[in-house]
């Protein structure tokens, strides 16, 4: 067994997840075929389906690739049965799911559509005729009966049920506007043929290509794309595109001029090479005397060369707000002290925002994402960089399930072996037109993440506030609206997402207050954050607040901690900031003595992690040890018959002081681990089960149990994989880890262990192994040899008393794993 933290020091175990005992399951089903008369619900749907089949038909002889084309059927199956619209696929037939659509009242119905190529255009008739006259000969039911019964109706399809945002923002029939049109792979070029000569005008520039899929931006009305819709095998699903992103910019000015010479007196900058924040925003005015000894005019850039680069009044100077918190973290602070301030990172800028403000011809945002990024890594491709985008939008509000914006940014993380990157994404603002006087929590509760701040590896960072007083005799007799502590007024959260979707927000950093009086709410200077002003010819500071505040704080850590660790991979310092988040002592009111798991749950989508703390990331103590390891496997592998298998997994051995936990007796330690990584997207709205999952793989982490044997504890873990991929509950901590399973969603897994010293010594071995995800299910697309990264960080603190865990444990680790800046 390895020593841990050796880098790349694991055991290979061949075929993790089918040992010797593994049965094969049957697909799930997430509920039973409702009863029918057979042989009327056969006519039924043989009437309907030769009806689609005879307009099929007739858009074959309209077509010149009809030999290689197909046509859509759309099928309507009751709900709870999310689970079962994959049945209706069959790769060997060429026939593809491409949407599933459900109605947002209780009980909708599920719309699936499906692709059938035209040489297959039978097949559905073969089933149901099977199950007309046919019966099986074990059960002696009617053969296909489990798919058949589910099926309430089937037509041909039209262009409503492509469309995949809420029903009712659906435009008229004959409303022309900007969409995002998804494309199955391959077949864009196919598509703007069958749209010549119909009046549909492309943004060429703006293309997303996903494994999958590719979007493009379409102006048209919903009537002619229904007709595209007969010429073309291409779409997969409609989307409204975005327009603008959403921002709300509550500042307020206070002018402190007469400490600005003071504090660049005190001021050593970062030198040349330095790591970088890099601000995606409206700009930034990179003369302020503040910002101009951290960025170079170099590192000046914009999305549109015709924008210029300095920041826009339109934007109320958001990118040079935000530029002043990245580079100071509390520029309050730096200009009360009177001691040196050294800054270890620099700033870059990229305007994406249009400078006037307004709206224009809109953009696929993922693809005006990845520019700006592109425009920083071409001017300074080795330079170490955190991304910082309190950019969002609130158009595209999905419950959690990626958009096109999101799933770039996915991409972007995920990258390739010489590119990851580490993105922070504000979670978006509450409108203050929409804050309660009193209960604020009740509106944060429904009120979910904003686009893209969704994305599986990006840092989403929400607002939490520790401003209270209030000196302003203006607000005589208002009151903080917010507990010191508490979340910030402002800060949306994801209560209201579907379960299978990441916890959001990761983090909460400083957003400032608002103030009520009972009846309103205000936001007085006091409850802000001190930043720079983008017009210091008229004033050198303002005010910037809520999660745009929060998430340029969070990246003034994660610069800070990539100076300090600047070999760091993106997915260390990502895991970092969330390993030494902690919740405040009045966030945990909110959490009951014993919590359920549903609790549980509703506390981590409200408060992520809690709030970060670059000590805690950076340093050991002597009663709080922490030990961090990169790492890489392959999570599977195709054997000899073709059939893609779970392959490898790395058991770390943990060098606790054994003899020193064993002396503590009954004395309470806490074990903390954090598993970071980064998941390739395949997005696409087909129901996001098993086949059609958006991650294309996962890890999880799971640890020795203090009387479990090495090949027990091995045993555990092959047991777990098979029950999370047959979809059943595979709690792999159970004894006193605070989280257990919820702790599995998403791409980034933290969770607390609180035990004697005792029973930690015992617990000295720590598992990473895979899961599925559609580089498992989808063995066509040929990812199954691929690698992955995983960053590992580990802790053991005392919680009581001055107990020296750090010095044994640095002389049992002949690897320094003390980390000083």
């Amino acid at each position: 067994m390895p020593e841990f933290p050796r880098d790349r020091l694991h055991i290979f175990l061949q075929d993790v997840g089918r040992p010797e005992h593994y049965t094969s399951r049957p697909r799930p089903q997430t509920s039973l075929p409702p009863p029918r008369n057979r042989e009327a619900h056969a006519q039924t749907l043989l009437a309907a389906l030769n009806q689609a089949l005879i307009g099929a038909n007739a858009q074959a002889e309209a077509r010149a690739d009809a030999a290689e084309g197909g046509f859509y059927l759309q099928f309507k199956l009751a709900a709870g049965n999310e689970g079962f619209v994959q049945n209706l696929e069959d790769r060997r037939s060429h026939i593809e799911l491409v949407s599933v659509k459900r109605g947002s009242e209780e009980n909708a119905p599920i719309i699936a559509t499906v692709f059938v190529p035209n040489r297959a255009a039978n097949y559905f008739l073969r089933k149901i005729e099977a199950y007309q006259t046919e019966v099986t000969r074990r059960t002696q039911r009617p053969r296909h009966e489990s798919l058949v019964n589910r099926i309430d109706t089937i037509a041909l399809a039209v262009i409503r049920p492509f469309f995949t945002d809420e029903e009712d923002r659906l435009p008229a029939e004959n409303e022309q506007i900007w969409w995002e049109v998804w494309l199955r792979a391959g077949l864009r070029e196919q598509f703007r043929a069958a749209s010549a000569n119909l009046d549909i005008r492309f943004n060429v520039e703006d293309v997303i290509e996903f494994p999958e899929r590719e979007v493009i931006l379409a102006f048209s009305d919903l009537a002619t794309l229904g007709a595209v819709l007969t010429r073309t095998d291409a779409i997969a699903e409609i989307r409204l595109a975005k327009d603008t992103p959403a921002m709300f910019l509550e500042m307020h000015n206070r002018e402190q001029q007469d400490w600005l010479a003071d504090l660049l007196g005190r001021l050593e900058s970062p030198h040349a090479d330095a790591v970088s924040v890099c601000v995606l925003d409206s700009g930034m005015t990179h003369t302020h005397p503040l910002l101009a000894v951290g960025i170079h005019p170099a590192d000046v850039h914009t999305y549109d060369p015709t924008w210029g680069t300095g920041d826009s009044a339109n934007w109320k100077g958001h990118g040079t707000a935000m530029g002043g918190v990245a580079l100071y973290g509390d520029l309050q602070k730096a200009l009360s002290t009177h001691v040196p301030i050294r800054l270890e990172h620099r700033l870059e800028s990229v305007k994406m925002l249009h400078p006037a403000g307004k709206q224009h011809d809109p953009k696929l945002y993922g693809a005006v994402t990845a520019e700006c990024v592109s425009r920083v890594e071409i001017s300074a491709p080795h330079r170490p960089r955190a991304i910082c985008m309190a950019v969002t939008s609130d158009f595209d509000d999905r419950r959690g399930r990626p958009s096109s914006w999101s799933a770039t940014i996915d991409r972007l993380c995920f990258g390739d072996e010489t590119a990851r990157r580490l993105f922070l994404i504000s979670a978006g603002n509450i409108g203050p037109e929409r804050i309660p006087t009193a209960n604020y929590l009740s509106r944060a509760a429904v009120e979910p993440i904003f686009n893209p701040a969704q994305a599986w590896n990006a840092l989403t960072v929400g607002a939490f506030t520790e401003k209270t007083i209030i000196t302003d005799p203006t607000f005589h007799g208002w009151t903080a609206l917010a507990p010191n502590g508490d979340l910030a007024p402002t800060s949306r959260t994801s209560l209201t997402w579907e379960r299978q979707w990441p916890i959001k927000p990761d983090l909460l950093c400083e957003g400032g207050n608002w103030a009520t009086d009972g009846t309103t709410v205000c936001s007085p200077d006091d409850l802000g954050v001190l930043t720079t002003h983008h017009q210091p010819l008229l004033q050198q500071f303002d005010i910037i607040r809520d999660t745009s505040a929060a998430t340029a704080k969070a990246a003034n850590l994660a610069g800070r901690i990539l100076a300090a660790r600047p070999q760091s991979w993106p997915e260390m310092v990502r895991g970092m900031l969330v390993h030494s988040a902690e919740w405040t002592p009045r966030m945990l009111t909110h959490l009951n003595q014993n919590p359920t798991r549903q609790e549980k749950l509703a506390f981590l989508r409200r408060y992520g992690y809690g709030v970060p703390n670059y000590g805690r990331a950076i340093f050991s103590a002597l009663n709080d040890a922490t030990l961090v390891v990169e790492d890489s496997l392959r999570p599977f592998f195709r054997d000899a018959k073709g059939v893609v298998k779970t392959r490898d997994m790395h058991l770390h051995s943990l060098p606790w002081p054994r003899a020193e936990l064993e002396a503590l007796g009954a004395t309470e330690v806490e074990l903390r681990i954090t598993l970071s990584y980064f998941v390739e997207p395949n997005p696409g709205d087909r129901g996001w089960n098993r086949r059609h999952r958006y991650a294309s793989h996962g890890l999880r982490f799971a640890v020795k149990r203090s009387l479990e044997t090495l090949s027990g504890f091995q045993a555990r873990i092959n047991g777990a994989i098979e029950r999370e991929e047959q979809g059943l509950p595979a709690d792999v901590g159970g004894d006193d880890w605070m989280l257990g399973s919820i702790r599995d969603l998403g791409s980034i897994h933290s969770d607390h262990w609180r035990g004697t010293g005792a029973e930690l010594a015992a617990r000295d071995a720590i598992a990473i192994y895979p899961v599925g995800g559609w580089w498992k299910e989808k063995p066509a697309l040929a990812r199954y040899d691929n690698t992955v990264r995983y960053a590992l960080i580990v802790s053991i603190r005392a919680t009581t008393g001055a107990i020296d865990i750090y010095t044994p444990i640095q002389a049992a680790v002949p690897v320094v794993v003390r980390f000083e800046s």
